[in-house]
């Protein structure tokens, strides 16, 4: 489906380092098909390697919300969470 196609594609992108081009395949994913869990744990994967934490919690939350089983996210938020505590430290 259209879903899973944006999101491989996005995958692909990602695996290149070509960050935005994958967040936008990401975002058409969730877009075509918002119950789809794995596009929103894709694009809070890039947005944690940019370092925006907010957005990035924001997105696992969601994955979490549709399937409260998805173990990868729940332990990329709490990396999130403790990533973004340590940031605050140091006020960088």
């Amino acid at each position: 489906d259209l879903a899973t196609a944006f999101n491989d594609r996005g995958q692909i992108k990602y695996l290149r380092v070509e960050f935005a081009a994958a967040m936008e395949d990401y975002t058409a994913a969730i877009e075509c098909q918002p119950g789809f869990e794995v596009p929103y744990y894709n694009r809070g994967l890039v947005l944690y390697r940019l370092g925006c934490f907010d957005e990035a919690m924001k997105d696992f939350r969601k994955v979490l919300e549709l399937n409260p089983q998805f173990e990868d996210a729940a332990l990329s938020l709490k990396q999130t969470i403790l990533d973004k505590e340590e940031k605050q430290k140091r006020s960088y």
